[in-house]
Order: C-alpha cells, then sequence, then structure tokens
C-alpha cells in the first residue's frame, strides 16, 4: 500500500529518549522498524493537517460539532485545568522575585516595677522631665522585603517547569478536541446507519407481507400448507419486533449526541437517505515522523517529560545551600506624635541568611529520588504515547483497505440475493421450489443489506479513526 511508510517515529524517539532518561539507569530501545513500514516514501501529503470543518462535508455533522466544541462540559472542564495550569506559571515566576509587604502594627506593654526592664525604665526619661509612659505603647509603620537569591537555579527552573505543565495541558485540551470530534463523527454515522437499518426493514416488510398474502392464496388453492403460512407469518412479526430494537437505539444514538454537544433531549438533524452512496475519500498518511508534530497526546507526553526533567534538576538544588537576603525601612516611637519625626524614629535592617541541610537529609533525598522516577516515568508515558500512535495508524491503514475490498464484495452479494427473491418467488408460484426457498432468500437478503450498511458505516468510522490516529480534528 503506497502509504504504508517505514516509521521514522522509532530512531527519532530513541534519541529523545536517551537524552532525557536519568543517568542511574541504562536502556537498551529497540529501533527495529515493522515489516509493513519498510516501503518508505517521501509524500509529506497528510491528511491529520486538514481542519475538520474541510475533513467533514456534512452540514449537519459540522453544526453538530460547532456546538459540542462551544457547550461540550467535559471539554469546558479540561478549559479551566488549562486556565489553572497557566495560572500556576504566574506564581511560579513571582517566587524568584522579592516579596515586599507593607506592615503596621500598634502595642502597649506593662512591665512590673521589680524587673530588669520596670527598674531601668522607672530611672531613665524619655526627655528631660518626661519619664516613659506607663503603660508603654509602640507604633510602627513600614516596608519589609525578603528575596530568596535564585543561586542554583531552582526557583527558574521550577517555572520552566510550570510552562512545560502548561503546555501539556493545552495539548492535553486539544487531545480531548481530537476525541471529542470523532467521537461525534462516529455517533452521527451510526445514528445515519441505523435510519438505514430501518429503511431495509420496512422495505423488506413490505416483500415478505406481500409473499405471505402470496402463500395464503396459494393455501386457499390447495397448493401450499398453513405450515408455509405461519412460517411467513412468523418471519414478518420478527422483523416487526427487529423494527422496535433500532428505533430504540436510534433513540439512545441521538441523546447520545445530545450528550456530548451539551444539550437536552432532542431530535438530531440529519440526512440518511443517500447513507449507502456517501463517497470515501482517499486517505493521506504523510511521513511517520510526522505523527510527533501533529498527535496531540505525544506531544503533551514530550512537554511532560521536559517538565519532569527540570522538576529534577529543582529537586536536586535542595541539596544546596539557600541564600536569602531580608531588608525593611519604616517608622517607629512609642507615641504618635513622635511617629514622623526623623531621623529619630527611622528603622532600617538588613539580613543576608545562609541555610544548607547538613544532618538527617532523608526528606530531601526521597524528594530527589521521586523526581528522577517521575521523570523516569514520564519517558515510558513518552515512549507509550509514540508507540500507540504507531499502532493506530498501522491498525487504520490495513483496516480501510480491507474494508474496501469487503464493501465491493458484500455489494455484490446484495445485488445477487435481491434478484434471488424475485427469482425465487416466481419460481414457488410456479411450484417449481418449496416455500423454505422462498423464506431463506428473503431473510439473506435482508441480512445482506444489513451488512453492507454496517460495512459503510465502518468505512466511516475508519476513516473518523485514521483522521484521528493522524493527529487531526483540533487545530
Amino acid at each position: 500500500m503506497k502509504h504504508r511508510k517505514s516509521l521514522l517515529i522509532g530512531m527519532i524517539a530513541t534519541v529523545v529518549l536517551y537524552s532525557c532518561v536519568p543517568t542511574r539507569e541504562v536502556r537498551e530501545e529497540n529501533v527495529a522498524v515493522p515489516e509493513n513500514y519498510q516501503n518508505q516514501s517521501t509524500d509529506t501529503i497528510n491528511t491529520g493537517l486538514v481542519e475538520w470543518k474541510e475533513f467533514f462535508k456534512d452540514p449537519n455533522l459540522i453544526a453538530l460539532i460547532d456546538t459540542a466544541l462551544v457547550k461540550n462540559q467535559e471539554l469546558n472542564i479540561m478549559l479551566q485545568q488549562v486556565d489553572m495550569a497557566q495560572n500556576r506559571i504566574q506564581a511560579k515566576k513571582g517566587e524568584y522575585l522579592p516579596f515586599v509587604n507593607i506592615q503596621a502594627g500598634a502595642e502597649v506593654e506593662k512591665v512590673g516595677e521589680y524587673t530588669r526592664n520596670g527598674a531601668v525604665e522607672k530611672n531613665l526619661e524619655v526627655k528631660e522631665g518626661e519619664e516613659f509612659p506607663e503603660p508603654l505603647t509602640n507604633y510602627m509603620v513600614g516596608a519589609f522585603a525578603t528575596w530568596e537569591l535564585d543561586v542554583w537555579k531552582k526557583l527558574r527552573n521550577e517555572k520552566k517547569a510550570a510552562v512545560f505543565e502548561y503546555l501539556s495541558s493545552v495539548e492535553g485540551k486539544n487531545f480531548m478536541v481530537t476525541n471529542l470530534v470523532a467521537e461525534i463523527a462516529d455517533s452521527y454515522y451510526e445514528l445515519m446507519a441505523l435510519d438505514n437499518q430501518m429503511a431495509i426493514i420496512d422495505q423488506n416488510l413490505e416483500i415478505q407481507q406481500n409473499a405471505l398474502r402470496m402463500v395464503k392464496l396459494q393455501k386457499q388453492a390447495a397448493r401450499a400448507t398453513e405450515l408455509a403460512v405461519k412460517r411467513f407469518q412468523a418471519e414478518v412479526l420478527k422483523n416487526q419486533s427487529h423494527k422496535y430494537e433500532i428505533q430504540q437505539e436510534i433513540v439512545e444514538m441521538e441523546n447520545r449526541l445530545n450528550f456530548l454537544i451539551g444539550r437536552t433531549p432532542q431530535h438530531i438533524q440529519r440526512a440518511s437517505d443517500n447513507f449507502i452512496d456517501t463517497p470515501i475519500d482517499t486517505i493521506y498518511a504523510g511521513i511517520p515522523s510526522q505523527l510527533l508534530q501533529n498527535r496531540p497526546d505525544v506531544r503533551s507526553a514530550e512537554f511532560e517529560l521536559q517538565a519532569a526533567k527540570l522538576d529534577s534538576k529543582a529537586a536536586k538544588a535542595n541539596f544546596y545551600p539557600q541564600f536569602t537576603i531580608k531588608a525593611g525601612l519604616g517608622l517607629e516611637a512609642f507615641d504618635t506624635k513622635y511617629l514622623t519625626t526623623t531621623p529619630e524614629s527611622v528603622l532600617y535592617s538588613a539580613i543576608g541568611d545562609m541555610v544548607a541541610p547538613l544532618i538527617n537529609r532523608n526528606a530531601i533525598k526521597a524528594q530527589y529520588k521521586n523526581a528522577t522516577d517521575r521523570q523516569l516515568q514520564a519517558v515510558y508515558e513518552y515512549e507509550k504515547a509514540i508507540l500507540n500512535a504507531y499502532i493506530e495508524v498501522a491498525n487504520q491503514l490495513f483496516n480501510i483497505n480491507n474494508l474496501k475490498k469487503s464493501y465491493e464484495l458484500k455489494d455484490g452479494q446484495v445485488q445477487a440475493l435481491t434478484e434471488s427473491i424475485d427469482l425465487s418467488t416466481r419460481l414457488f408460484q410456479s411450484a417449481r421450489v418449496e416455500y423454505i426457498e422462498v423464506l431463506l432468500a428473503q431473510r439473506e437478503a435482508l441480512e445482506s443489506r444489513m451488512e453492507l450498511v454496517e460495512t459503510k458505516k465502518d468505512q466511516l468510522l475508519a476513516q473518523v479513526n485514521m483522521y484521528r490516529a493522524l493527529g487531526g480534528g483540533w487545530n
């Protein structure tokens, strides 16, 4: 097949993986290219790059997807998670900038006279002839700053990790959009297939009821038995019962679509008459390495891997000394009338701290080990995302080709069995075949037409799944 191409992802991913795996574990990668991708092509046309409004041609389906992208509850929940991830960037960015606080306070204190502080205050004067007030009040207002020096780039790495987490959440939202678009399209095509199955049963019931009337006339003419009448009657009742089963499936599928687009149960507008003639467009898989750029889940896993790498660096910085600068400037006095008297009431301070872990660093070691394990876990997640993307594309390439061949054969089967109904009826009327032959011809024709509708539906679903597997639907 033209687009079964050699997957370059294996080699590209291996380079990325080796650059990100923690040094304490060395892994051997299997970069063998599977057999069905040996015939590599340089054709870069990729259906996954097509916008969903251009990929889907049915205006009713486009309207449903448009509504879902605005009203779907799960997507709106994900959008809030993206917004929270963006807020974490702002929080991490602020951590390596100075914190400045304004502080104001007032206090009153009365110490015992027969204490050191009380005795000193008793024998001191604020000014000549003015004793310390009792009780002693104190008023203060000022600005105080604290700044942790990011010597080891711990805070900057945490901020960069938050950026990658945000980008991962954006790709997660895109992946949800891709799946939502595909799920709505799947449900829409299944609903149209059910409509066509209902129409086939109605057409078949009309044929069977005509056959039932014919058998009853044959019985009156002594050319058929009551057994033949009962068998034809049972077949009619069976298909009438099947109609109600399909009606229930239609109701459930409509409500499924209504749930996906975030509205109460109501009729889904659709045009099912030409479902069986819906064209199957050619899908272009492009080159395998494009999956790294197109698939939101692969890109999300890649950002998670980068975030985990930075988190590991930040956790390692906890072993190093932490440097902090504290400073303050303000006014302080025991009486408000002296509060603005400068420079007597001016207060200021400047402190530099260095704190380093020395004994019992188990908590820091555990935190670092967890960060390293999370990095390795992110490597596996990235590897799994790439492998899953590759397998989905490989499966759908075969599926599309096999369904095309299957549909062509079943179409021929339907034509042959449809002709056999009329033929068996005429032969029965001329007493050349038994009634059972007519029943079997009708039953087999019905089953073949139902299977043809199922195959057409599977073809359309395979197109949607291939579009999703190539990373389409979110842009």
